[in-house]
């Protein structure tokens, strides 16, 4: 995002703030967790919930993405058992799920709202190490700050349509760059990648599924299901789940003519909001029909249930729909019979119960596509065609209990989202989500432990190796950069200097930056990125920041390339083949795919061993990028360099026909 159109969208935001206020406080009139925790939503009081830092945030917005993401959530806990899980969400009613759901297992907040104070104490505080966010919540000040601060961002459960592709489209100039702030995009369906590719995103794209078909059931539903058995047991049940206003009422009107020809028929009533719990009940006893309330049940007495003679149920609880879900014997999704967009199908039919919708469902538009393929769902067009479906599914146990089972059986079929979206977030985060940080008054150490058990000044100071009679080589240009054994491992140790007329002055004095947007810290991160990706490119075992008044000094420690030459030294000694021509290409292109940029692509940073293998080194101050005219750019540098190099030395090996070969290879793996 440029710095013009981030700064505009900031006016914008402060602008809106007296009306996102308004809004809070007219929402909290019928509920008033909306006023509550309100300084959370700003980023205020979060040192007072005493959040451990580091470990893995992962935002889901309300019920739906909470219920969505528990497996995963789960899975993290087992994969990082070390690590702290904050889930953080927007809403009163994500937040109760939250708890209910993992309790004191994981961290809670609210995600605050996109103001630059608010995300920067938000990240101040909680000092993330990764951000996972369910489906397409992405904030601009978020994701320029998670950039800026270098923590990865995985968009998991995405899912884009049309209509939202448009709008995007529509505001290129903030969707472009947004996504270019995104280390890993998981998406639900290939129409989705797709689209997003079509808006600008060059990242690391994978179909990995819905999450959503893959519900973790709370382990307090089955002892409800055994409870309220024996009172739903007598009577023919219709759930009609996530109601919106406008629906309740026809739901209403429906329910005495289908209690004419069904006379144990309990319509269970579960609104979206519970602001509108009382709204419901009002509209239930002025209609004249008999209400039961769970919530009253509770407390009154837990084990109350609603006698034979209850017309309508109420589901105004939290977290208790999967107990209705199970005990239904036909379930309307609400939200459809306006134009809501509906809502989730997935968790009625994996209990293989029959479902019914209205004609709104744009919001789960492919999950109803193939529901209806495999004649697993039935839709409505109006409250008129509601009561016919309604009349002909309650008469029918069989036919209510054919669709339920193509239903769950497209369900079974459909798993598998979670260990994909795992496996996923393993390749791209491992290497950084194995990466141990220390610090030792002004200094901050990054180490991998499987090279260090513990790190110190003295690792990367070059007379400490010289004492330890460890230097075994050092490289030959401005900066001298020594080669190491420590215990069974060769190592390049490099210190950072400035370059150019700066250089002269200020020599290895870089002005004050966060430690993630360091020049070691950075290139420590792409080197640990491009590997997970499959790059030949060094290790990165080790980096310092050493922080000193308004200035900072950097070093690191890189795996020595085994038995390899810079691709300048082998020219001076002789040629390569063709076919090694056509190799440097084909790592260059690799490197551009993945969106690379090479600061400094030279024949010196093009490495060979005595495999033939391709390595690429040298990258400080590069960065992953859009692709764009930089790629041109990065290509007429290496030739530069090549042609430079035969003009000073009449002996080097290289040839104008050679730089064919060489993109021969490169469009071959462009290609590819």
């Amino acid at each position: 995002m440029t710095v013009v159109t981030l700064f505009l969208y900031r006016v914008l935001l402060y602008f809106a703030c007296p009306w996102l206020l308004a809004y809070f406080f007219w929402r909290s009139r019928k509920d008033p967790a909306y006023r509550q925790r309100l300084p959370e939503r700003f980023g205020f009081g979060l040192k007072a919930k005493q959040l451990q830092p580091g470990g893995i945030v992962v935002h889901a917005v309300s019920v739906g993405e909470v219920i969505a993401a528990t497996p995963l959530i789960q899975q993290l806990q087992q994969q990082y058992p070390g690590k702290s899980i904050t889930v953080t969400c927007t809403t009163p009613t994500g937040s109760a799920t939250i708890q209910s759901r993992f309790g004191n297992s994981v961290q809670h907040c609210y995600l605050p709202l996109d103001y630059p104070g608010a995300i920067r104490r938000f990240l101040k505080a909680l000092q993330p190490e990764l951000l996972v966010i369910l489906e397409t919540e992405l904030w601009p000040n978020l994701l320029h700050s998670c950039a800026k601060q270098a923590v990865p961002v995985v968009v998991v459960n995405a899912r884009l349509s049309a209509r939202s592709a448009q709008g995007y489209r529509r505001f290129a100039a903030i969707s472009k760059p947004l996504l270019r702030n995104i280390s890993l995009l998981l998406t639900q369906d290939r129409a989705s990648s797709r689209r997003f590719r079509a808006l600008g995103y060059t990242g690391v794209l994978q179909v990995s599924g819905n999450l959503k078909f893959e519900l973790a059931i709370p382990a307090t539903t089955s002892a409800l299901v055994t409870h309220f058995q024996p009172a739903f047991a007598r009577r023919l049940v219709w759930v009609a789940a996530s109601t919106h206003a406008g629906e309740d009422e026809q739901l209403l009107a429906l329910y005495p003519q289908l209690k004419q020809q069904f006379p144990q028929l309990l319509l269970f009533l579960v609104p979206r909001h519970p602001e509108r719990f009382d709204k419901v009940a009002e509209m239930v006893t002025q209609a004249g029909l008999s209400l039961w309330r769970r919530s009253r049940a509770i407390l009154a007495e837990p084990s109350t249930q609603p006698s034979i003679d209850i017309d309508i149920a109420l589901g105004d609880s939290m977290g208790e729909l999967l107990v209705w879900y199970q005990l239904a014997d036909l379930v309307f999704i609400g939200g459809s019979l306006i134009p809501r967009g509906g809502h989730n199908p997935l968790e009625a039919i994996c209990f293989a119960k029959a479902v019914q919708s209205g004609p709104h469902i744009f919001n789960f538009k492919e999950a109803y596509r193939q529901l209806q393929q495999q004649q697993a769902v039935t839709l409505v067009a109006d409250s008129r065609q509601l009561l016919d479906n309604s009349r002909l599914l309650l008469a029918d146990a069989k036919a209510r209990q054919a669709q339920g089972l193509r239903a769950q059986a497209f369900f079974l079929q459909q798993q598998g989202a979670t260990a994909r979206t795992l496996r996923a977030i393993q390749t791209v985060t491992g290497a950084q989500m194995q990466l141990v940080k220390q610090q030792q008054g002004t200094e901050i150490f990054w180490f991998d432990p499987a090279f260090f058990e513990e790190i110190s000044t003295q690792h990367f100071q070059s007379d400490w190796w010289l004492e330890q009679q460890a230097v075994i080589g050092s490289s030959e240009g401005r900066n001298t950069a020594y080669f190491v054994k420590y215990q069974q491992h060769k190592l390049v140790l490099r210190h950072y200097y400035r370059g150019g007329l700066v250089g002269k002055i200020l020599h290895d004095q870089f002005w004050l930056q966060p430690v993630a947007n360091s020049r070691a810290m950075q290139e420590y991160q792409l080197l640990s990125w491009m590997r997970e990706q499959g790059l030949a490119v060094p290790r990165p075992v080790a980096a310092r920041y050493q922080r000193s008044g308004l200035i900072y000094r950097a070093d690191l420690l890189i795996e020595l390339i085994p038995d390899s030459k810079d691709l300048a030294a082998i020219l001076l000694q002789g040629g390569i083949t063709a076919e090694q021509w056509c190799a440097v290409g084909d790592a260059i292109a690799q490197l551009h795919k993945l969106g690379v940029y090479h600061s400094d692509l030279n024949c010196r940073n093009i490495m060979l061993d005595n495999t033939g293998k391709v390595w690429l080194i040298d990258f400080d101050k590069c960065q992953r990028r859009t692709a764009g005219d930089w790629i041109q750019a990065n290509l007429a540098r290496l030739l530069r360099s090549l042609n430079k190099e035969r003009a000073l030395h009449p002996e080097f090996s290289w040839q104008p026909e050679h730089w064919p070969l060489l993109l021969q290879g490169y469009n071959q793996q462009l290609n590819g």
